[in-house]
């Protein structure tokens, strides 16, 4: 009998080691089925469009975080778990975002947080840190700023952008920062702030030179069909399946063959 896999460490992420697999979780069922295979699961806010219909992750709040995060760490052994602090739980000032990011830290039993920025959140990402508790920082495309954005749009296809994003991209970094995603953005530009960081780097829809690659678990399966972001690839198709169950169940229901004798 094989014992248990220890539980990753932030020392297992290495810069320019072997690619960083990771995926997005917000249940336990999904947390448990996923964790033997990846390096770290992220209960990502991207739950306020999959699990919960909202139109964007805008109206996610830390309490349903703190209970889906919870979830996920329970009933995972093996992979690394952090959870996204959401939109308007770590903006105001530093002091708002530690007090946000203890909660989640002991409430969940977590092994980071994840907030969304740039330069302007290195005083909050070092606040944190400093604190002890491990952040992941995400820059370029960035869906708690959407509105700000313009939408869905690709990052650094000008030369100011790509700059402000180098900027960005260090600044994270310095302010104590152990990971940093980056989201839509150009692989060229992607892959030079990879080079540009001594942390290790997640790409979303942005580089194969990434330290490593994150996609939403919704996407990979086929079960979220609002929208399917360009970058994601279909590992399968189960949203037909769950349809077809669904329809063949209520028919046996309603003809009474189910329950059977």
């Amino acid at each position: 009998m094989h014992a248990p896999k220890q539980r990753l460490g932030l020392k297992h992420f290495k810069k320019g080691g072997t690619p960083i697999a990771c995926l997005t979780a917000y249940t336990a069922p999904i947390a448990k089925l996923l964790d033997p295979h990846v390096d770290l699961l992220l209960v990502g806010d991207s739950l306020g469009m999959v699990v919960y219909g909202f139109d964007d992750t805008l109206s996610v709040t830390l309490e349903m975080m703190i209970a889906h995060g919870a979830a996920v760490v329970r009933t995972s052994r093996h992979a690394f778990v952090a959870v996204d602090m959401p939109y308007g739980s770590y903006e105001k000032s530093p002091e708002q975002a530690l007090a946000s990011a203890k909660r989640i830290m002991i409430e969940t039993g977590c092994g980071a947080v994840k907030l969304e920025g740039g330069a302007e959140m290195a005083p909050a990402i070092r606040r944190i840190a400093e604190n002890g508790i491990p952040v992941i920082g995400h820059i370029g495309l960035m869906p708690q700023h959407v509105k700000e954005m313009g939408g869905f749009k690709i990052q650094g296809r000008d030369d100011a952008q790509a700059e402000k994003l180098k900027r960005d991209a260090i600044a994270v970094a310095e302010a104590g920062a152990a990971m940093i995603v980056i989201e839509g953005t150009v692989e060229p530009v992607a892959r030079m702030l990879t080079q540009a960081v001594s942390v290790p780097t997640i790409g979303i829809g942005a580089s194969a030179g990434c330290d490593g690659q994150i996609l939403v678990i919704d996407d990979i399966l086929g079960t979220f069909a609002a929208f399917q972001p360009r970058f994601a690839k279909r590992y399968a198709e189960l949203a037909p399946l769950i349809s077809q169950a669904a329809e063949s169940y209520a028919e046996e229901v309603r003809a009474r063959r189910f329950p059977a004798p």
